[in-house]
């Protein structure tokens, strides 16, 4: 390991490029953090590779390629015409076309699409497959509306996005309010629109249409097969530890799937109105019957199981004691005041599940208190990467069982891992996975950038 000094040059280049962000974003507070967290990794980098500054890297890498906003007007079923705002923001395509999942929820706004969307580009990248980093979504909130308006919302918003995607330029799929019924529609108005059926625009289909098996379970058994990973090079396990997941949507159900599956015991987690604890361990099949089947709120669990408790607010899971915490809901839902209540309760490892769940100031009293942590562009990547390999199925029509998908995520998780420590230890960052996935998954794209030229 060289140790690589930091230099006021390279220092204050950062701070420059990165207090223009800010004057050029004003008010994008999410994107601000998201940069913010990446630059800071960076340092090293520019000193030991000057002419990532000579090419203007970090200038370039911070603007999207394309900032796609529209008007989505819809009718609900009394008849009442409504608009949403509809995003995309198609980032960096250096290493394949643009590809990142679509949010329908009330707080989507170009501060939180570009956040996620820069996320998108190194975690992409780390995958190890050839997709470049996009976003998009709505300011829609699916919760509540019937089958008919969500239909024709999607279709509505699909009829514009339709002109910004292909295969072979940007790939979208689901996240947040967006599941294989909205997905499904989505699919359904691009074939009539295209007048062909070209399987590979979209991502998270359904199986007749396309869609790769393992997808739905794969950012919640990636983000653990990461952490497991991480646990084994400390000689422990996933087996024997209690452990507490925030959500019970699609990632957090199957990361408490495959934590149960390798010995653990899930005594927690939420949904936006609370969350509960069951001192025995979570009944995985009450929750996915509530959550999957039934689309009811996770308090309805404490009916079926009287020895579990519900709380109010959702924020204060991370008070109850644990090993392993895994935030799977939504970004900055983990702050210093629970990151310190953890550690007072003695957790050991942190896997974020979801895109930027702990904000800076949590994340530094992990680091500084020892504790094992995986940054959500690391660990919960696992997404994004089985939707490559649905499009690789795509492109090849073919089909892989669940058990082929499965093993190719495990593998490209473990080379995340791999690489993310390799990373950490070649700039000087033994062991933080937040600079060794920030640095490995930007030197890739910065060098593609490079020989692709000025563009």
């Amino acid at each position: 390991m060289e140790r690589v000094e930091q230099t006021p040059e390279v220092v204050n280049y950062v701070d420059r490029v990165y207090q223009t962000v800010k004057e050029r974003n004003p008010n994008e507070l999410e994107f601000h953090q998201a940069v913010k967290e990446v630059f800071d990794s960076l340092v090293p980098v520019l000193v030991k590779n000057p002419t990532y500054m000579k090419q203007a890297i970090l200038e370039r890498i911070v603007e999207p390629e394309r900032t796609i906003s529209f008007r989505v007007p819809w009718v609900d079923d009394q008849g009442n015409v409504k608009v949403n705002r509809g995003f995309r923001v198609q980032f960096n395509s250096a290493i394949g076309p643009y590809k990142g999942g679509l949010r329908f929820h009330p707080s989507v706004n170009a501060s939180i699409i570009k956040f996620l969307g820069f996320e998108q580009i190194f975690k992409n990248s780390l995958t190890g497959q050839p997709i470049g980093g996009g976003k998009g979504g709505a300011d829609f909130d699916p919760k509540g509306k019937s089958d008919l308006e969500i239909m024709r919302f999607t279709q509505s918003f699909m009829s514009e996005l339709s002109k910004y995607i292909d295969a072979d330029v940007d790939v979208p799929a689901g996240d947040i309010g967006v599941g294989a019924r909205e997905i499904g529609y989505m699919f359904g108005q691009y074939k009539k629109m295209r007048g062909g059926f070209q399987a590979g625009v979209l991502t998270g289909k359904s199986i007749d249409s396309g869609g790769s098996l393992a997808r739905k379970e794969a950012t919640g058994y990636g983000t653990v097969y990461f952490v497991e990973e991480m646990l084994k090079d400390k000689g422990m396990s996933f087996n024997g530890s209690t452990v507490t997941v925030s959500g019970s949507g699609n990632v957090s159900i199957y990361a408490m799937e495959k934590a149960i599956e390798f010995g653990a015991k899930v005594v927690a987690c939420s949904d936006s109105g609370g969350y509960i604890y069951d001192e025995t361990g979570i009944d995985l099949s009450t929750v996915k019957r509530l959550k999957e089947v039934e689309n009811k709120r996770i308090s309805e669990y404490v009916m079926e199981h009287p020895n579990a408790h519900y709380f109010e607010d959702c924020s204060g899971i991370w008070s109850v004691p644990c090993d392993v915490a895994l935030p799977c809901a939504t970004q900055n839902e983990l702050d210093e005041t629970a990151a310190k209540i953890l550690v007072a309760n003695g957790v050991f490892a942190v896997g974020e599940g979801a895109n930027m769940p702990s904000t800076h100031g949590a994340v530094e009293i992990f680091l500084n208190s020892n504790v094992l942590f995986a940054p959500g562009k690391a660990a919960n990547a696992g997404g994004v990467s089985v939707s490559a390999l649905e499009m690789a199925q795509n492109s090849a029509r073919i089909a892989w069982t669940f058990a082929e998908v499965d093993v190719k995520l495990q593998e490209i998780m473990k080379n995340i891992y791999r690489n993310s420590m390799k990373a950490a230890e070649d700039y000087d960052a033994p062991g933080n996975l937040v600079v060794g996935a920030n640095i490995a998954g930007f030197i890739k794209v910065a060098d593609t950038m490079i020989m692709q030229g000025v563009i």
